[in-house]
């Protein structure tokens, strides 16, 4: 069955890694770059991560695995080393309706943590079904090499100027037009060729040819 693709907020709110090895480290790491209050419960934890912890919206807790941990959670990782462990970790996460991922047990997942190529605020996911990880990593690798950091900086002058434009331009449909022409290809290749402060002045001469709502 088809999975639903989204981009979820985590600002703030807990996300529970159950394990305290390399991989835990990884999983850790991509929550706290997402501003997640993470909570990590292994009995040994690793050295890198008390590393990338500290200072951060982070509680490292040295203990057995209970389910009393999983309260108030958003999700849960399960990484250990132990199926046993694994197993009840999902199911206790079903029991307490949470969405579960057991690290490369797709039968045992609720969601899947697609391979992305990050630039700016640019994010592009590549999910495979939980069928090949590896494939995805491959994809991404390949999309890195198209999607440079100039695309992060393009969406960055974009994200500013919808602002303008939702603001000042009264039809939706002129909008939607000024937009999409604002977006495509075209604009990108001026941006690149001649620098942000031009393409500004390209951005200004097309939103001077649509009408402008009254002030």
């Amino acid at each position: 069955m088809a999975k639903y693709p989204i981009f979820l907020e985590l600002g703030g709110r807990r996300s529970v890694v159950i394990g305290g090895g390399s991989v835990a480290v990884r999983k850790a790491q991509a929550l706290l770059t997402a501003g997640a209050r993470l909570v990590v419960v292994a009995e040994r934890i690793d050295n890198m991560l008390t590393v990338i912890c500290r200072g951060k919206n982070a509680e490292l807790i040295k203990s057995r695995y209970s389910k009393d941990y999983l309260a108030g959670a958003v999700l849960v990782i399960a990484a250990t080393n132990n199926n046993k462990l694994n197993k009840q970790i999902y199911k206790d996460c079903q029991e307490l309706e949470i969405l579960c991922n057991v690290v490369d047990v797709p039968e045992l997942c609720d969601f899947y943590v697609p391979a992305v190529v990050k630039r700016g605020d640019l994010q592009i996911a590549i999910g495979t079904e939980g069928s090949c990880p590896a494939y995805a990593g491959h994809i991404r690798k390949k999309l890195e090499k198209i999607f440079t950091e100039k695309h992060g900086q393009f969406l960055t002058e974009l994200e500013e100027l919808r602002k303008r434009i939702i603001k000042e331009v009264e039809e939706p449909a002129d909008r939607k037009a000024l937009l999409g022409e604002l977006a495509d290809d075209k604009s990108f290749e001026y941006f690149i060729e001649n620098g942000p402060a031009q393409w500004q002045t390209f951005a200004e001469e097309l939103i001077n040819k649509f009408p402008l709502a009254k002030k």
